[in-house]
């Protein structure tokens, strides 16, 4: 490969790595920069607004297993039911449905492969990705990041 087609492709990953993070786009709840980061952690706002991932097993959600509901940590839209959650083994929380009307998807480039991002349908906050290896009746993972949400007991 010649160099100038090694920069050009480069160049083309790292602006489509780059687009479309979940705090643009028209949702019902929108917040400037300034009150995100008033509002979340460090960790919280990476995760939640420039799409990056928590570690995996640093998530106390990860082990939750009482009944419940999994809220959004910025608007508390419910998104989860404790209901459809199981150990995937992954190290994040994850599920394998989730509720009516509480998340949008796009496709993400990132890593040089294509994953489905999931997004809070009312705010925007990342939550984590959508994969095709989960357990029926779905087949679904939605492997997310703990950081991104609050759970509620019932």
């Amino acid at each position: 490969m010649k160099r100038r087609d090694f920069i050009a492709l480069t160049s083309s990953s790292i602006a489509l790595a780059t687009m479309g993070h979940a705090t643009t786009g028209d949702f019902e709840i929108t917040r400037t920069e300034a009150e995100w980061r008033a509002m979340l952690t460090e960790a919280e706002y990476l995760v939640m607004r420039e799409e990056k991932t928590e570690r995996k097993f640093a998530s106390p959600l990860n082990n939750e297993k009482r009944d419940g509901v999994y809220h959004c940590r910025g608007c508390d839209l419910a998104l989860y039911s404790s209901d459809t959650k199981y150990d995937s083994g992954t190290g994040w929380p994850s599920f394998w449905d989730v509720l009516p009307n509480a998340i949008g998807t796009k496709m993400d480039n990132t890593f040089f492969t294509t994953r489905t991002e999931c997004h809070c349908r009312r705010c925007g906050s990342h939550l984590g990705h959508i994969f095709n290896d989960g357990p029926q009746p779905t087949g679904k993972r939605h492997c997310l990041n703990g950081l991104s949400l609050v759970f509620q007991a019932v």
